[in-house]
This record gives structure tokens, C-alpha cells and sequence, in this order.
């Protein structure tokens, strides 16, 4: 039996293929997650006083038809708008969003430091920062160790690499894709025994599996549904949705122009 016919060999083939297959899923997920996260932030960061506005021209604009009708029902709706208007948060709402079980978010602790924050500039990181994240990630993926020390050095550098994504900062991506390089060369993976190979394939399926509920979860999520909606430039997207919250500004802005010009 020759060496690429033995069972072993196509377990060997079955599990590299396997490992390639799902990293680049991984990639694809962590890609979208980071969209998804980015698109969030910036969503609130920018268009969240559009929609605190709007929510308080609503409620102007029911008070100022209670007040000229004095209808029951009117009388209602405009208690029912002033109450939507978001009130000031308490210090515990005011904490929310900024820490979770790992701690202080990276922008609190700025914050409280007096350092710099650094928020993401876009929904998408540019086309260098892909690039270059895709590269470390096929070269340093954790799941392509072979011993545990191994696994604990790329899980710590993989960390890095995720939180450089996630920021677009090319530069450091650069810098890490320098750093890996230079770093010691990963251990040459070995043939198994048919058993340990076997266990391989199935931990690598699970592993897919809980990657495809992540996507899934990301996909249907308010955010996720919004992004299909421009998938090529979601940070077009962003613009298109601030220029219909101004539209929707002034029209509420001149409606409560005209009901107070017809107050007695």
C-alpha cells in the first residue's frame, strides 16, 4: 500500500481540508461580526440624536394639537409622546454599554484615563486592513497548533489581531504581520493516529456548527437585516439613513411651526 493510499493519509487530507474550511468561515464571520459591532456604534454615535429629536418634535407637536383641540383623545396621544422622549438616564443606564463581564469597555477606559478614544472611523475597515487580517488569520489560526503552548501563543496574538481589525488600524495589522513573521516558525504538523484524526474531524464540525449559529444570529439581528441592505458600502448606507432622518426632521420641524402660528 503506497504512503498517499493509506487510510491515515485521507484522514490526514479530510483534516487539513477541514481546518482550511473552517477557518475561512471563521474569517467570514469575524468579518461580518466586526461590520455588525462597528455599524452599531456608529448608528448610535451619529444618528441617535436625529432620533432623540424626532421623538421630541413628536411630542411637541401632540402637546401643541392637545392644546389647541383640548380633545381627550389628543390629551392622550400627547402624554403618550412626551413619555416615549427618552428622560435622563440614572448613573446605573449610564454605566450600561459601557462595560460587560470582561470589564470597562476600551472607550471608558479612555475615558477615565484621559486618553485618547478611539472609536471605529468606518463600518468597514479598508481594503489594506482586510488584507492583511485576513493573511495573519490563515497563518496564526489557533486551531492550527499542534500542543498547548503553541495554541496560547496564536489565541494571544490572534486577540491582537481581532482588536486591530475591529478598529481598522492598518498600521498595527502591519506592524503584527512583521511581528509573526519574525516569530518562531509554527511546528510541522504530523501524521496522527486513524482514532485522534477521526476526533479532529468531529471537533472541527462542532466548531462549524457553532459558527454557522453566530453567522445566523449576526444575520438576523436588527443591525444584520440592515447591513443586506447594502452590502457593497455599508457606510453609504449610514448617509442614506441621516438624509431621511433630516427630511423627516424638517417636515416635523414645519408642522409644529404652523400649529403654533394657528394658537390663539
Amino acid at each position: 500500500m503506497s504512503e498517499d493510499t493509506r487510510p491515515e493519509a485521507r484522514l490526514e487530507r479530510a483534516v487539513r481540508a477541514a481546518e482550511q474550511a473552517l477557518i475561512e468561515f471563521e474569517i467570514a464571520v469575524e468579518t461580518f461580526r466586526v461590520e455588525v459591532d462597528n455599524f452599531s456604534r456608529l448608528h448610535h454615535q451619529r444618528l441617535g440624536p436625529m432620533y432623540s429629536r424626532l421623538d421630541e418634535l413628536d411630542a411637541d407637536i401632540a402637546e401643541a394639537r392637545a392644546a389647541r383641540t383640548g380633545d381627550a383623545e389628543d390629551l392622550r396621544k400627547a402624554q403618550e409622546a412626551r413619555a416615549r422622549v427618552m428622560p435622563m438616564p440614572g448613573v446605573e443606564e449610564l454605566l450600561h454599554g459601557w462595560m460587560d463581564s470582561d470589564g470597562l469597555f476600551p472607550e471608558a477606559v479612555a475615558m477615565l484615563t484621559e486618553q485618547p478614544v478611539r472609536p471605529p472611523q468606518r463600518v468597514r475597515p479598508s481594503e489594506e486592513a482586510r488584507k492583511f487580517f485576513r493573511e495573519l488569520v490563515r497563518k496564526a489560526h489557533p486551531d492550527l497548533a499542534q500542543d498547548e503552548d503553541e495554541r496560547k501563543r496564536r489565541d494571544e496574538f490572534i486577540a491582537r489581531v481581532n482588536a486591530a481589525y475591529a478598529r481598522g488600524d492598518e498600521k498595527l495589522l502591519r506592524e503584527l504581520a512583521e511581528e509573526w513573521a519574525a516569530g518562531p516558525a509554527p511546528q510541522e504538523w504530523k501524521p496522527s493516529r486513524s482514532e485522534e484524526l477521526y476526533a479532529r474531524l468531529e471537533w472541527l464540525a462542532q466548531r462549524k456548527e457553532m459558527l454557522a449559529f453566530v453567522a445566523s444570529e449576526l444575520e438576523e439581528s436588527a443591525i444584520g437585516a440592515m447591513l443586506k441592505l447594502a452590502p457593497e458600502d455599508p457606510d453609504k448606507l449610514l448617509e442614506e439613513i441621516a438624509e431621511q432622518l433630516l427630511t423627516q426632521v424638517g417636515e416635523r420641524e414645519a408642522e409644529l411651526a404652523e400649529l403654533i402660528a394657528q394658537a390663539p
